[in-house]
């Protein structure tokens, strides 16, 4: 049995089976270990978009959305990313985005989705519902502003 620390950085062990052991260590909740797997395999280009959408999964399960927004980024800018990909990627980034309250970069991403699939899940309705509450928060902000005047 080989010890686990040596493994970790055996150049032996092919970037698809790095990917395929962080899949097995995140189905078992171990994130941080599923997350170095994933990283390791991010280096055979043909496995980046679905390692690093994967560090973003994995960092989300936990909680940390902040680290979760770099992870879809670097899963989006890898060239080999189908349109498909880039859709289902740019929809868990626009979650979590939305997640953070970070509206504006949720909007962006959400149009984004509506021109490349206008019926892709609930785009349309998270956009409607952003951009009114987004009109409120301005709206009561000027009203605020003028009584303060």
């Amino acid at each position: 049995m080989s010890d686990s620390s040596q493994d970790i950085s055996d150049p032996s062990v092919s970037p698809e089976e790095r990917y395929e052991r962080g899949l097995a260590l995140k189905q078992a909740g171990l994130h941080k270990a599923a997350i170095d797997q994933f990283e390791m395999a991010a280096v055979e280009t043909a496995l980046a978009v679905k390692a690093y959408a994967q560090i973003g999964l994995c960092y989300k399960l936990v909680g940390c959305y902040e680290e979760a927004v770099p992870a879809f980024q670097k899963a989006l800018n890898v060239t080999t990313a189908s349109s498909k990909e880039t859709v289902q990627i740019l929809y868990v980034l626009g979650r979590t985005l939305e997640s953070l309250g970070r509206v504006g970069e949720t909007l962006e991403a959400y149009r984004w989705i509506r021109r490349e699939d206008p019926d892709y899940r609930d785009v349309t309705e998270r956009i409607e519902r952003l951009s009114t509450r987004r009109q409120a928060v301005a709206t009561k902000r000027i009203s605020a502003s003028t009584k303060t005047s």
